[in-house]
């Protein structure tokens, strides 16, 4: 592991050999050590298996730095990053790849500047960083036995198949600039998705769950959650294909936003006018009861930090408000091309997620930290089951996409567990699994909403840092086909 202050070193003596190079005008260094750690959870009741997993350990570190080259009469831009050497022949090999680099781009306005005091400070937990492999298999076998618990409890022992991952991600970086941005970053991160089926019965249940300290991860709740969910969704029938009444839970909210709706309030869309938003800030977009906002410093939510990859503290971004487009997410880069005298854009999203940590290889993009859904006149859950009256709920989706590009808002998605029939407000009858595809306008769906529950939760993408504080949400007229075949 490579300490917080070797890595603000680095930074700090680049900046500095930087400074004295011919022809540079300005510079930013980034260095990041990140370890991703996986234990596999890989049960099957009716053939012999070892369960848990030994964990899968992957680090790794290194520098990224950007220079600001006066060549001539032209500014032009070079980026040079090295791996596992955060020394000062490090710096000195990454500003050579820059300057080998450097290009003419007439788009480019300036490094980023300090902005603001961060909000979070200290909010990691020290004992995620120091865990040893023991600790870390522990929390497996507390996911496995979770769900088997469950299962031996409802009488089910036999063609049990659970899988799944506990993941660790930490995460140290430090960046500094010749605009005066200098700070630094640590942060900790544990999920688990679980998974299990039971084959006989031809159906599979998810749970989750995620924290940013051990004291608040529960791996057990997320496997027994997963065995619940399976088991209430034995018996499942077919629909015809129609328009139906539609309530979405957290996993389906969750994944439609973060595949279509949020891309498309990003402003890198907007530079390629790939976004079915262009050109109506302040206009509405959704139904008045919808709002949306990212905000990265909400202490215990594991998409939050200090600082993005650019040196800016995090905070809020208002992207939807009571039906209407209010913001775009910005990094640094975007932010100053896309201003005018009417319009600016807080960079506050700028970061180097990659491979499961914020990797030094790449330049900041546009990503999302906690993306907060809420309705102007929230209702409780179970409420949500009687504004629909008959129709389906959807508990999760997969393999989500755009058809005819992201601004085209159309998409298709197919149901593949957690859903039932409802009737009369009250749920039925369980949805048989991987029968059904949504095929829908992801605009259509926003403008749909009826009712928005007020109980939400952390809820993941798989390979995602990013995090929705998800509710449940009903919506009216929703088009599903019927997918001839069976397959689990």
């Amino acid at each position: 592991m490579i300490s917080l202050e070797e890595i603000r070193s680095c930074v700090r003596n680049g900046i500095e050999f930087v400074k004295r190079q011919k022809d540079v005008i300005d510079a930013e260094i980034f260095v990041s050590w990140n370890e991703l750690v996986t234990v596999r959870l890989n049960y099957t009741s009716d053939i012999p298996c070892n369960g848990v997993h030994e964990p899968k350990s992957t680090q790794f570190c290194g520098i990224g730095l950007l220079a600001v080259f006066k060549t001539g009469k032209e500014i032009k831009i070079g980026f040079g990053s090295v791996s596992n050497n955060i020394t000062s022949k490090g710096i000195t090999e990454a500003f050579s790849k820059a300057k080998k680099n450097k290009i003419h781009d007439p788009d480019f306005k300036s490094l980023p500047v300090p902005i603001s005091k961060p909000v979070l400070e200290n909010y990691h937990d020290p004992a995620v960083m120091e865990m040893s492999d023991e600790a870390i298999v522990d929390l497996g076998w507390r996911g496995l036995k979770g769900a088997l618990a469950e299962y031996n409890q409802k009488g089910f022992n036999k063609t049990i198949i659970i899988g799944g991952d506990i993941t660790i991600t930490k995460e140290r970086m430090a960046i500094a600039n010749t605009k005066g941005i200098d700070d630094f970053d640590e942060s900790t991160i544990l999920t688990t998705n679980i998974t299990s089926m039971i084959e006989k019965e031809r159906v599979k249940g998810t749970g989750w769950n995620t924290s940013t300290h051990l004291s608040g991860f529960h791996p057990d709740d997320a496997g027994r959650e997963s065995a619940e969910s399976a088991i209430r969704t034995i018996g499942g029938e077919r629909i015809p294909s129609g328009t139906y009444n539609v309530v979405f839970g957290r996993q389906p909210v969750t994944d439609l936003f973060i595949n279509l709706v949020i891309p498309a309030l990003s402003l890198s869309s907007v530079n390629t006018s790939d976004t079915p938003f262009l050109g109506k800030l302040g206009q509405r977009v959704a139904s008045e009861l919808l709002t949306v906002y990212d905000d990265g410093a909400i202490r215990g939510v594991i998409g939050s930090k200090k600082i993005s990859c650019e040196g800016i503290p995090t905070g809020r971004t208002d992207l939807i408000h009571n039906g209407f487009l209010a913001g775009f997410l910005a990094n640094n880069y975007f932010s100053k091309k896309l201003a005018n005298k009417f319009v600016s854009f807080m960079p506050r999203n700028g970061f180097r997620f990659e491979k499961g940590g914020r990797s030094h290889t790449i330049q900041p993009r546009i990503c999302p930290t906690n993306i907060v859904i809420e309705g102007r006149e929230e209702v409780p859950g179970q409420s949500l089951l009687s504004k629909i009256n008959d129709g389906i709920y959807i508990g999760r989706i997969w393999y989500t996409y755009p058809i005819n590009g992201l601004a085209a808002g159309d998409f298709t998605s197919t149901i593949i567990a957690d859903s039932f029939m409802v009737k009369g407000g009250s749920i039925v009858k369980p949805l048989k699994p991987n029968t059904v595809r949504i095929n829908n306008n992801i605009t259509d769906i926003l403008n749909k909403i009826i009712a928005i529950s007020s109980d939400k939760k952390e809820t993941i993408v798989w390979g995602g840092e990013e995090v929705v504080l998800a509710p449940e949400i009903a919506v009216h007229d929703v088009r599903l086909d019927n997918i001839s075949g069976f397959t689990l």
